[in-house]
């Protein structure tokens, strides 16, 4: 058990004033942003005179190979803990588990599970995933490393990590333990569930994409129902002005020389925009600001929602009629100037120079980490396809591939192979975990690969209208939709049953 960082932890890089390149990474960082924001409006405590200040943070020494009992490396591993509301040795334990990026304070003090605490008396956990945050080995992220970087590793930290904290909290062997988590992190608290039901007794997995797939095509499907959806401010006339937009982009491109030059002062690209991959990079980064605006609607702190988007595609330019072009360039404007970026997309060489860089202060919110999951284990690469999609019809995945390959040296027919390997030992979108809330919202593109209907009577799921994603964890607002905080209500409730039947000994541990 180790009481602090070892000397080689610096401090994380918190904002990367860098460019962005595959959608993803402005996903990642807007989900970043969200988070922070969102932690950071959680409860403030007013502790009396001598009282322990809350929440605190630990470390926890891990096995780098936990599957080779030869190997003695390790790494330290951060954790919170909240024990404001814990009732007694014997109540519950709510473990929320980091995903692919930086885990604070506010992970134990805002949302999920700390608002549920107070009712079940638990004791709140949180554990921050191995190689992100200031969770990373010595040795830096080259290959040789990132090998011990993929979600089976990270559930047996999950193991080791409730072993040590059961005997540092003297925490009692009838006590349940809870997992949570949103997103990938949804993931591993379904798959610990599922792979470990002695030792986690239930799961709530929040817009867990739990089905890897190599072309995800459907996440646009979602996006282009959204910016036509009504209910969250969308119509089929933003759908058409998104798609106007993006063919204004692309003739600008197609035509070069002072088009494309003010192109690219317009929409603060790094880039040249000589080079078609530039270009791509480019169309990339903006279907991930439109995407972002659907998968993050409503949320507090979020650049752009759907109805402020179709807002300004639909503003007037000095003519009498919509300028989306104008729109969209306001959009980057707005959504860079939230996320303190300097660029919204960097030249494809630039991008493939920094995500290969293995020490980890140059790799800002762990993109280079979390692209090598994805080439090893999960794929997700957004493409858009068909005559609903309003994007480029750029052929994004061969695009996304080759990243794998110019990164890692990983081949396409590798990352296909790896994608259906996770499929086949979780168990895709029907893994037969018992006691796994899932917990989704129909306006989240994720949620076409994670669980939206039950599959028996103890693999309940949740699918709430018109919430985007993980907006269930989200802490509670006065503007919160009524099928939100039924969807809360529910969640309350599943665990209130599961717990009831756990203290009175009506179920097996494993069952």
């Amino acid at each position: 058990m180790a009481l602090g960082p070892a000397p080689w932890l610096g401090p994380l890089l918190l904002a990367s004033l860098w460019g962005l390149s595959a959608p993803a990474s402005l996903l990642r960082r807007l989900g970043e942003h969200l988070q922070r924001l969102q932690e950071s409006s959680g409860p403030r405590l007013h502790l009396g005179p001598g009282a322990a200040a809350l929440p605190r943070a630990g470390w926890l020494e891990q096995p780098l190979d936990p599957f080779n009992a030869s190997d003695g490396r390790s790494f330290l591993q951060r954790y919170w803990v909240n024990d404001q509301h814990r009732a007694g040795q014997e109540g519950p334990v709510f473990l929320h588990l980091g995903g692919e990026g930086h885990l604070g304070p506010g992970s134990v003090m805002a949302g999920h599970p700390a608002a549920l605490a107070p009712a079940f008396g638990a004791l709140v956990i949180s554990l921050e995933h191995r190689f992100y945050g200031l969770s990373i080995p010595s040795g830096g992220l080259g290959m040789a490393q990132l090998r011990y970087l993929s979600s089976r590793h990270a559930l047996a930290d999950v193991v080791s990590a409730r072993r040590a904290l059961s005997r540092l909290f003297n925490v009692s062997s009838s006590s349940p333990w809870i997992c949570f988590g949103g997103s990938y992190a949804g993931s591993l608290a379904a798959w610990t569930r599922l792979k470990f039901p002695h030792l986690i007794f239930a799961s709530v997995a929040s817009s867990a994409p739990v089905r890897a797939t190599l072309d995800f095509s459907e996440y646009n499907d979602v996006v282009s129902r959204g910016l036509a959806s009504v209910a969250i401010g969308g119509s089929l006339q933003c759908l058409a002005a998104v798609s106007a937009a993006f063919a204004e982009v692309e003739r600008r491109l197609r035509a070069g020389g002072a088009a494309r030059a003010a192109l690219r002062a317009e929409l603060r690209v790094c880039g040249s925009l000589r080079e078609a991959e530039d270009q791509a990079e480019l169309l990339g980064a903006l279907q991930a600001l439109v995407g972002g605006a659907v998968q993050y609607d409503g949320q507090a702190g979020t650049p752009l929602s759907v109805r402020q988007l179709c807002g300004l595609l639909a503003s007037r330019g000095n003519g009498s009629h919509p300028v989306p072009y104008g729109g969209l360039r306001r959009a980057v404007q707005i959504v860079t100037h939230s996320l303190g970026l300097r660029c919204l997309s960097l030249s494809r060489a630039e991008t493939v120079t920094q995500l290969r860089a293995t020490k980890h202060q140059a790799s800002g919110l762990g993109d280079r980490q979390w692209l090598y999951q994805t080439c090893t284990e999960f794929g997700f690469y957004v493409t858009c396809k068909g005559p609903g999609c309003p994007f480029s019809q750029l052929p994004a995945l061969p695009s996304e591939l080759d990243l794998c390959e110019q990164v890692f040296g990983l081949s396409a027919s590798s990352v296909a192979q790896a994608v259906a390997q996770t499929n086949a030992y979780y168990g895709g979108q029907r893994p037969g975990a018992t006691r796994v809330l899932f917990v989704n919202g129909d306006t989240d593109p994720w949620h076409v690969l994670s669980v939206t209907q039950a599959l028996g009577p103890s693999e309940p799921a949740l699918l709430i209208p018109g919430a985007s994603h993980c907006l269930d964890m989200a802490p509670e607002r006065p503007s919160d939709s009524p099928s939100l905080r039924s969807g809360r209500q529910n969640i309350f409730r599943q665990l209130q049953t599961w717990l009831r039947q756990a203290n009175q000994g009506q179920l097996p541990r494993g069952a």
